[in-house]
């Protein structure tokens, strides 16, 4: 599944590889690709591709306002239909090729995260060196506190059970970019491994991350999560209070 907010540039050219590379692969037949518009302004939703060869199919979901990565993250796990979720960027940062990867990792019981930190000669364009270290901050304050060893939550390329996918979107409630450390911990608690692969990854620029705005919001979300572990809050699949 797809999240996507304002790529109208973006959405053709990375569904049209998306479907190009699942209809050479039979074993990955039937596939969909869920693309879950996050309240975007640009015509987001008319640059999506609709035709698709037999065993591929295009879906289209739509905010009709902007909520957050991880909310329409959320909405695009809780419509997949499939034994295995791919969570990729719009911009496709970890080309779909690198879909082999994760699946050598996987297992029923077995969340597979894409990671840049695992071997950094796989990353094939650099981030400007402000961004990795806030990337390389962030990921201190999510071991700190939130006891995460994974040391890249923030790749958008994780591969997931389908039924865990659709269990976790039912419980998850952080809708910004500190969605993945989340996804992580509630998988874990309820009894799932998590494997880090290292991916081929390339900086594209028009990131819709705001370095301020964001990064404000993401440390106010692991402070969240570092409370929902010691309140025992990501071991229950009812509600957590906000």
């Amino acid at each position: 599944m797809i999240p996507a907010y304002q790529e109208a540039g973006r959405l053709p050219a990375t569904v049209e590889r998306i479907v190009a590379w699942l209809a050479d692969r039979r074993d990955w037949l039937p596939s969909e690709i869920v693309v879950v518009d996050d309240g975007s302004s640009d015509g987001t939703e008319r640059a999506v591709p609709t035709a698709t060869p037999p065993g591929v199919e295009v879906r289209f979901l739509r905010h009709p306002v902007n909520r957050g990565k991880g909310a329409a993250v959320r909405t695009g796990m809780a419509a997949s239909r499939g034994r295995w979720v791919l969570i990729s960027d719009a911009d496709l940062a970890s080309p779909i090729e690198e879909l082999e990867r994760l699946r050598e990792a996987s297992g029923p019981r077995t969340v597979v995260a894409g990671s840049r930190a695992v071997d950094r000669r796989l990353i094939q364009r650099r981030q400007p060196w402000y961004r990795d270290l806030m990337g390389r901050g962030f990921n201190l304050l999510v071991r700190l506190l939130a006891g995460e060893t994974v040391h890249d939550t923030q790749c958008g390329f994780k591969l997931l059970p389908g039924e865990l996918a659709r269990r976790l979107a039912a419980v998850q409630r952080l809708d910004g970019f500190a969605f993945d450390v989340e996804l992580l911990a509630r998988a874990r608690r309820l009894g799932f491994s998590v494997a880090e692969v290292g991916v081929r990854w390339s900086h594209v620029e028009a990131s819709r991350v705001s370095p301020v705005r964001h990064s404000l919001q993401m440390f106010r979300d692991i402070l969240r999560i570092a409370t929902w572990r010691v309140t025992g809050e990501l071991a229950r699949d009812g509600e957590i209070p906000r």
